[in-house]
């Protein structure tokens, strides 16, 4: 069912609202902005309550959190990078749990590109015919660090890593490669599924790089009474189907 449609229901059986609408500060993956969104607009519907939203690559937001930004819940496109704030205090570990999976996508710009095995047989080279690979940063953003992993593994790192065009986060890798100012690149599925002007040719084998997981969790500096709640509401039965049709992997 299309989101609006969702968030229609949802108003239908609105609760009371409370004497106070609460703001909740989410701090969220780049990659995850239009479906979050989404869901996020279903719970205040139902509540009342109000998010907002700061979203970026994860490392940035993770830096920031660790800097003392006012954050109340934060998801990850990395495990590692959500293990650091847990081991500088900065999250509640008890409130951690690992909600979404992603998988990595070669896309091509345009549409209607010739498909491309992605394995150690790949003149990736050739494909790019002198133009730049879009990628995250590759040493900090997960989806970059998720493309040099799925590359040096399947031996085709070196081969191109002086064509690689980084960009601060898997939203302008993505569009990079849609305006056509790289002829490919390497993004989540999700992004690919809602992109214009680009092609899927590939999808990277699941063993080729680590899994490719988004947790959540409150920080411990906030101080809000309704984290929990949107918190659960990631995991729920309404969210899931919002998850779905966006491309992610519901986990459980």
């Amino acid at each position: 069912m299309p989101f609006a449609r969702w968030i229609f229901a949802a108003a239908l059986c609105l609760t009371p609202l409370p004497a106070a609408a609460e703001l909740v500060t989410v701090f969220a993956a780049a990659s995850l902005k239009s479906a979050l969104t989404a869901v996020g607009d279903i719970w205040s519907a139902q509540t009342g309550n109000a998010v907002a939203y700061s979203f970026a690559g994860t490392s940035t937001l993770a830096n920031q959190i660790a800097l003392g930004a006012p954050a109340d819940v934060f998801i990850s496109a990395s495990v590692e990078w959500m293990d650091t704030l847990a081991e500088s205090g900065d999250i509640r570990t008890d409130t951690r749990r690992d909600i979404l999976g992603n998988r990595l996508v070669l896309i091509a710009h345009g549409a209607g590109a010739a498909p491309a095995t992605l394995d150690t047989s790949l003149d990736l080279a050739a494909l790019l015919g002198g133009g730049k690979l879009a990628m995250a940063l590759v040493d900090s953003v997960p989806a970059g660090q998720y493309g040099k992993e799925a590359l040096t593994s399947l031996g085709l790192w070196d081969g191109i890593s002086t064509q690689v065009a980084q960009a601060e986060n898997v939203a302008g890798a993505l569009n990079f490669v849609s305006a056509g100012e790289a002829p490919l690149g390497i993004v989540y599925a999700t992004d690919a599924k809602r992109a214009a002007n680009v092609s899927v040719i590939g999808t990277f084998p699941a063993a080729s790089h680590s899994p490719i997981t988004y947790p959540a969790a409150i920080t411990s500096a906030s101080a809000s009474a309704a984290a929990a709640d949107f918190l659960a509401l990631l995991s729920s039965d309404q969210a899931a189907i919002i998850w779905q049709d966006a491309g992610f992997v519901i986990l459980k």
